[in-house]
């Protein structure tokens, strides 16, 4: 590659880099990233039976955990190779 080809690239990443970075700073000044009311909404729709449903759904997703767990151990003890 030529010398001038490679200091383009530089410069335009450099260039890039920096407009990415502007255009962040400018979005976390204004506020783009702020959502004040969502923990307040979390708090306000949670209840007993969501806070158990998803006690519930922790305790299905490791249960099948260990069962997939349980039958790949099964497989290699059942493992044979070929003849």
């Amino acid at each position: 590659m030529s010398e001038n080809i490679v200091i383009m690239l530089i410069g335009v990443s450099t260039f890039l880099g920096a407009i990415g970075l502007t255009a962040l700073i400018w979005a976390v000044r204004t506020g783009q990233f702020d959502d004040h009311s969502k923990f307040i909404d979390a708090v306000r729709n949670d209840n007993i039976e969501d806070l158990q449903d998803a006690v519930n759904m922790a305790k299905k997703r490791k249960a099948h955990k260990e069962k997939i767990k349980k039958e790949r151990l099964q497989k290699e003890k059942n493992y044979r190779p070929a003849d």
